[in-house]
């Protein structure tokens, strides 16, 4: 059965990610949305904390630790308590890395993943997105045709730190089945839009990108003649983005818990109401069940089982509770929770995008 019990090494990364997160995300959070950028210093100070290249192996560069589902669900959550723009900036290199140390061979693991394991952040990302009405993950329209190499052609969206990263991991369908491909800096055939404009996660950069006859050596299709498991890179993200989606309702509850303990009117605490502790309330179930649906999708995949019932149901149910969640703090918090002085309407433009954010984070 699952353990709710986490290891010894599992509550030191959780603490350690917990102080960082509150130490730095939470006091630069509001100005690195209104300003769109995040500072480099806290950048710098959560890669030499080493959880993006920890799975990456010894004699490549990192600490060569097992990769575990539940661990990066358990990190994903405390970052994004912090601040979701600056989790998913932080967790962007994952993209590419994970998939490489999961089902990279072994000339790709040995060209690509030491050039991500030096003293500073270094970008890398994944194209997953595409720019059209009702996109469906299993169904991609960005195309991969074999000849002497492969020729990429298509349009990707909502690419996270495209504009800096090393490489790139390129989702698209060859033949029936969809794969994914590396692809590196520069090449001719990759053109990097303009930067989008975002309702939410302001401060993360994220790009369009067009693929345009961009051609990739036959050797830069992740696997191999083997390919990827495209299902269990997909739910991996899943799990990854129902964890953030309770990092944000998380903060939501905790901040208008506190403000309905302190304010008074009528001579008495706001939260005594009904109306409001019924929303409280609600709101901490949510999180709990959305919480717990995330552990054991996460705990399947580290049995290397077929997730996808847990990991969809997850992802759902969390887009949901966190737009719950961060629309009851509004409300609880009342006009005050429409001023951008207070964080809540921030949380709740982020939530809003977890409904479309599939591919943009993975554990």
């Amino acid at each position: 059965m699952i353990s709710f019990s986490p290891t010894e090494e599992q509550k030191m990364i959780v603490n350690t990610v917990k102080q960082f997160a509150n130490d730095y995300m939470r006091k630069k959070f509001r100005e690195c949305d209104e300003e769109g950028k995040i500072p480099t210093d806290i950048i710098d100070t959560s890669w030499e904390l080493g959880l993006v290249v920890s799975c990456i192996p010894e004699h490549l560069g990192g600490a060569g630790w097992a990769h575990s589902a539940v661990t990066g669900t358990l990190i994903a959550e405390e970052l994004a308590w912090g601040d979701l723009a600056m989790a998913m900036n932080i967790l962007a290199p994952s993209l590419a890395i994970l998939p490489i140390v999961e089902m990279g061979t072994e000339e790709q693991k040995q060209q690509y993943l030491p050039r991500l394991c030096e003293s500073k952040f270094k970008a890398a990302t994944a194209a997953f997105i595409e720019p059209r009405y009702n996109f469906d993950p299993s169904e991609l329209s960005t195309t991969a045709v074999r000849k002497t190499g492969y020729a990429l052609n298509g349009s990707k969206c909502y690419v996270p730190l495209a504009d800096e990263a090393e490489f790139m991991l390129i989702y698209a369908k060859e033949g029936t089945a969809n794969q994914c491909f590396i692809v590196d800096k520069g090449k001719e055939g990759l053109e990097i839009g303009e930067r989008d404009k975002l309702m939410g996660i302001k401060a993360l950069p994220c790009f369009h990108l067009q693929l345009k006859d961009c051609t990739i050596p036959l050797e830069n299709r992740l696997g191999g003649n083997n390919g990827c498991d495209f299902n269990r890179l997909v739910n991996l993200s899943r799990v990854a983005l129902s964890a953030m989606a309770v990092g944000v309702a998380r903060g939501a509850l905790e901040f208008a818990r506190d403000y309905a303990r302190e304010r008074h009117a009528f001579g008495e605490p706001i939260g005594s109401r009904q109306a409001i502790a019924f929303m409280l309330a609600e709101m901490a179930m949510d999180i709990d069940a959305a919480r717990l649906m995330n552990w054991e999708a996460a705990w399947k995949l580290d049995r290397r089982e077929d997730a996808t019932r847990e990991a969809s149901l997850a992802e759902m149910y969390a887009a949901d509770m966190v737009m719950r969640s961060t629309d009851y703090a509004v409300q609880i918090m009342g006009g005050h929770g429409y001023i951008r002085d207070n964080p809540v309407e921030l949380w709740f433009r982020n939530g809003r995008g977890f409904t479309i954010f599939t591919g943009m984070a993975i554990v």
